[in-house]
């Protein structure tokens, strides 16, 4: 069978191209013209130029394919305006899923994200019946997979073989722009001194490539599979990354009072300032973010491996390739 993967030279989407050849599938990447092509090193993919906001090369990349993996979206969303978030992943979604209705293509697994899941109340986990319960100002990239979402779940009303994945935080080779790899590279430049108060759930790129293949493979149309990991607060996420990468780890946990106001601060400084994280990511880390995998487990054979063994996985690639030392 011959697979399409939007969004290829990313992490997650490099990761489920390598996953799909392992596994004996014809693929074909599709890319921007101004597209990394760093993240598809060593894969030999066929490649195809397209864009979300260009219906015709969408159906042109369609062409012939059987499956069509759609990661593609803006995932680096404290460094994008939210109408450039919107644009992409909303209405490229819609672009998307009608080529792929007019190409009568037998499944599409379409990439969401736990951020469309909203924020869990205390003490509970994350999980596929989870909704989106956030003010849209307070999130736009998870509000933006939570619109998204629901145009794939149109097009599935109208005949699409869909399936939704949604990964949590992701951490492990080929990611080129810097998504969870920027973790790796702020320790180890000894900016890991303190550690926000609440958690979250990381992912291996590896496993989450694979989820997306078993999810086409075993996943029920309609469906959502939460595709997690390992839950860990924010201070034992960073004290493993300073223990492989080397850096400093955290002197102290912030309480949790001091994150409102550093949120408002960042979002002003913002303005004029070129900060490597948001007001958003600021809020959000006060939360205990923690995911339920078990569904995906359950029913995909979905694997589960450690953060340290992602985190290690991430680093080795970035130095065989000089990026980190």
């Amino acid at each position: 069978m011959r697979a399409l993967v939007t969004g290829a030279t990313g992490c997650v989407g490099a990761n489920v191209v390598a996953a799909l050849m392992e596994r004996g599938y014809e693929v074909r990447a599709m890319h921007r013209p101004t597209s990394d092509l760093t993240a598809l090193e060593g894969l030999g993919v066929e490649r195809v130029v397209g864009d979300l906001l260009d219906p015709p090369s969408l159906v042109r990349a369609m062409e012939e394919c059987d499956l069509v993996f759609h990661v593609a979206a803006v995932s680096d969303y404290w460094r994008t305006p939210p109408e450039t978030i919107y644009r992409v992943n909303v209405e490229g979604t819609r672009n998307l899923v009608a080529a792929a209705l007019a190409a009568e293509v037998q499944r599409l697994v379409y990439t969401s994200s736990i951020g469309a899941l909203g924020v869990p109340p205390e003490g509970r986990l994350l999980d596929e019946e989870a909704t989106f319960n956030l003010p849209p100002r307070r999130f736009p990239y998870g509000h933006s997979k939570h619109l998204a979402e629901g145009v794939v779940r149109e097009a599935i009303a109208q005949g699409l073989d869909g399936v939704i994945v949604n990964p949590a935080a992701v951490i492990g080779p080929r990611d080129v722009h810097w998504i969870g790899g920027s973790l790796l590279r702020e320790v180890q430049r000894g900016t890991g001194w303190f550690a926000p108060p609440g958690g979250g759930c990381w992912a291996a790129a590896t496993d989450v490539g694979l989820g997306h293949v078993l999810a086409a493979e075993r996943g029920r149309t309609g469906e959502r599979y939460l595709l997690g990991g390992e839950n860990l607060t924010h201070r034992e996420t960073v004290e493993i990354v300073a223990e492989v990468v080397g850096g400093r780890r955290p002197l102290i946990t912030l309480p949790h009072f001091l994150m409102g106001p550093l949120a408002v601060a960042a979002g002003i400084a913002g303005r004029s300032l070129h900060l490597p994280f948001s007001a958003e990511q600021v809020w959000l880390s006060a939360r205990q973010i923690y995911c339920d995998s078990g569904k995906a487990v359950r029913e995909l054979g979905y694997p589960q491996t450690t953060f340290r063994t992602a985190v290690e996985e991430a680093y080795t690639w970035y130095r065989e390739r000089g990026l980190l030392k």
